[in-house]
């Protein structure tokens, strides 16, 4: 239980997509990378797509993760808007898939939970407890804060599921 395991969070969008890369040791997270991919909001999106596509690629390349969450989609009151989003969160899952990593989702509500501690929270609670959680974390965005914490939200969820794994002796 004491293998390192090199996790990047995906928090998905059309304008930004926030990546984050921890570490997890057992129970101990270090900090590794965070960023953002940015696409051209002048680009078709076709366009727009590829530069995530492109952009999420190089990141893998450079960092080589072992697994890869992303966060799920929640459904706005723009229909148009929530499509798009989806758009981009299959890229953000088809890139580290592609790569063979295995890819975990989580919703919105369990990654607050997992790293603030409840189910709702806005985006500056998030990045407070992300820079708690991980004091030598630098990100550009609030995109690549909620990347990290979705990496965190994996740390938690997957140590859980080795050990109910581990007492169930598969």
């Amino acid at each position: 239980m004491n293998e390192t395991i090199r996790i990047i969070g995906i928090d998905p969008g059309l304008r930004r997509t926030g990546w984050g890369i921890v570490e997890a040791t057992g129970n101990r997270l270090g900090f590794v990378a965070a960023g953002t991919v940015r696409s051209d909001g002048a680009a078709d999106l076709a366009a727009r797509l590829c530069q995530i596509h492109d952009g999420l690629g190089t990141v893998l390349d450079r960092h080589a993760p072992d697994e890869a969450a992303v966060e799920a989609t929640f459904v706005n009151k723009d229909a148009a808007a929530t499509l798009k989003l989806g758009q981009a969160r299959g890229i953000a899952m088809l890139v580290p898939a592609r790569a063979g990593l295995p890819v975990a989702e989580y919703a919105p509500n369990a990654v607050k939970k997992a790293v603030i501690g409840v189910g709702h929270g806005d985006k500056g609670q998030i990045a407070m407890m992300v820079r708690t959680l991980l004091p030598k974390a630098v990100f550009d965005t609030e995109d690549a804060a909620d990347a990290l914490a979705i990496a965190i939200c994996h740390s938690h969820h997957r140590g859980a599921a080795a050990l109910q794994r581990r007492l169930a002796g598969v």
